[in-house]
């Protein structure tokens, strides 16, 4: 057995079908994105099934596993749970399966925000996680669109698009999302002037 299919059973006991069949998807289209921009695919579809590994984990339980790996919450994730997961699930890869590799860690701890300077297997999982095939949200077509255009444009739309989503329900935007925001622009569009 691989580390990809034990890690796909665990996360098969520990999610619902819907979850598990998201993290499968994701996990595909990570190992697609990965072959397309050069990294290592392997490294992708684990990071791509374990990115949700402890989505349905209570609170408390996921406050423990980001404790336990030493890692800081800050008040505005303490205030908005749903973005534990990202924290819990990178502690949980590195405490509970022993996982090391830095790539495949920071990967899951940034899935949902984003971040500034983000390494290729980051900015992999984060847009696999938009773009894989069981997502059906409005301006899902153009986020793949864009995306088959370039991983750039792929990014800067899906960053634009949870942006303006989160602002218009009124919702807490998390700073990092806007650091990602900043850096796509800058990086791939006007340092290319």
């Amino acid at each position: 057995m691989t580390k990809f299919e034990e890690y796909t059973q665990i996360v098969r006991n520990r999610l619902s079908d819907y979850r598990f069949y998201h993290s499968l998807c994701v996990s595909d289209s990570a190992r697609e994105l990965a072959r397309r921009y050069g990294a290592d695919e392997e490294k992708a579809m684990i990071a791509g099934i374990l990115h949700d590994a402890t989505k349905e984990t209570d609170e408390k339980t996921q406050l423990e596993l980001i404790e336990k790996a030493g890692m800081k919450v800050t008040e505005l994730e303490r205030s908005q749970t749903k973005f534990f997961h990202q924290l819990s699930g990178a502690a949980f890869a590195k405490c509970e399966l022993g996982i090391e590799d830095e790539e495949i860690i920071s990967a899951i701890r940034y899935h949902t925000t984003g971040h500034s300077n983000m390494t290729l297997m980051e900015e992999i999982i984060y847009l696999a996680d938009f773009i894989s095939a069981d997502r059906n949200y409005p301006d899902i077509d153009e986020i793949r669109k864009q995306t088959e255009r370039g991983k750039e444009y792929g990014l800067l739309y899906a960053t634009k698009y949870t942006i303006k989503s989160v602002v218009d329900k009124g919702k807490i935007l998390h700073p990092d999302t806007v650091d990602a925001y900043n850096y796509f622009l800058k990086t791939y569009f006007y340092d290319k002037r």
